[in-house]
């Protein structure tokens, strides 16, 4: 079985570590900060602080054009797929979970980007290996959802359906691309800018801010949210995103999913003190290999 894992000691698997391990930690910080504002409020600041390293990218790199305003349409939908809905839900689904789990169930991204593949895209064929890994996949979400259990042990099935919504908008997002932009030749950090930026108004005209400044009162959450997430797991997590595509290829790249799972259970267990049971380390498993079945050549 083939998967195209990276090797180690190349400044490019290096970055590629790296970004598993950024996207792995966005979990805990979202966690620290939906103690003191609301989930739109947390994706308000990650995105405004994200946009920054982003736009002086695709600005320092000559991205963006003004005949990208053709495009002005998708720009939208994908700033809600990708953006606002994938963060929202994100941020709420951690909110009521513990961060280990919510970052576990993390890994269904492309397995719900494989099943809206099948439906949406017309020269992507239905194979028995997409259709085995997809099923694999939601076996494992399954038993880390743990329905049948009852009580202090259950999950809070909302906290569930929340990231299991934002894995299927992110996972929409990378169809409704591949079907819409492919053929525009805008460059990923130009699209992403593009995307962030009408997040960014959508959230700040229709969002509720109020209280958005009781933050300040807990420094480590204010930095957690404001570097953590935004500066860093989202401008320069997108930046190392696109370095990593360009040089060791998509295929390679999209293996980087099959980290942050894993350091968000770690971290959950080790650092937060979470309660991270045997079943749900099996679930993580079983997740991480229906993609790897989906990805074998």
């Amino acid at each position: 079985m083939n998967v195209h894992l990276p090797r180690l000691f190349n400044a490019y698997y290096i970055a590629y570590s790296a970004l598993g391990i950024i996207w792995g930690t966005n979990f805990l910080f979202m966690k620290w900060a939906a103690v003191h504002i609301s989930p739109l409020q947390i994706v308000f600041l990650r995105v405004s602080a994200g946009f920054i390293p982003v736009f002086l990218y695709a600005l320092l790199k000559r991205q963006l054009k003004f005949s990208h305003l053709s495009s002005i349409h998708h720009f939208f939908v994908m700033s809600l797929l990708a953006t606002v809905i994938y963060f929202y839900c994100f941020a709420k689904g951690t909110a009521l979970l513990n961060s280990g789990i919510a970052g576990a169930l993390s890994g269904a991204i492309p397995i719900f980007s494989t099943l809206l593949t099948f439906f949406a895209l017309k020269d992507e064929r239905v194979t028995i290996r997409g259709v085995t890994g997809v099923c694999i996949g939601l076996s494992g979400v399954f038993i880390i959802a743990r329905p049948w259990e009852n009580g202090t042990s259950s999950l809070d099935v909302s906290g569930v359906m929340y990231m299991l919504i934002g894995s299927l908008s992110v996972g929409a997002s990378f169809v409704y691309a591949k079907k819409f932009l492919s053929g525009t030749a805008i460059a990923p950090a130009a699209l992403t800018s593009y995307q962030i930026l009408f997040a960014i108004l959508f959230l700040w005209i229709f969002g509720d801010l109020d209280g958005l400044g009781s933050i300040q009162s807990d420094t480590t959450a204010l930095a957690g949210v404001i570097i953590g997430l935004g500066i860093i797991g989202t401008g320069l997590a997108y930046i190392l995103y696109y370095v990593i595509v360009n040089q060791l290829g998509a295929v390679t790249a999209s293996t980087v999913t099959y980290i942050p799972p894993v350091v968000s259970l770690l971290i959950g267990a080790l650092l937060a003190g979470e309660v991270i049971l045997l079943s749900d380390w099996i679930a993580m498993s079983i997740i991480l290999a229906g993609v790897m079945v989906m990805n074998r050549k």
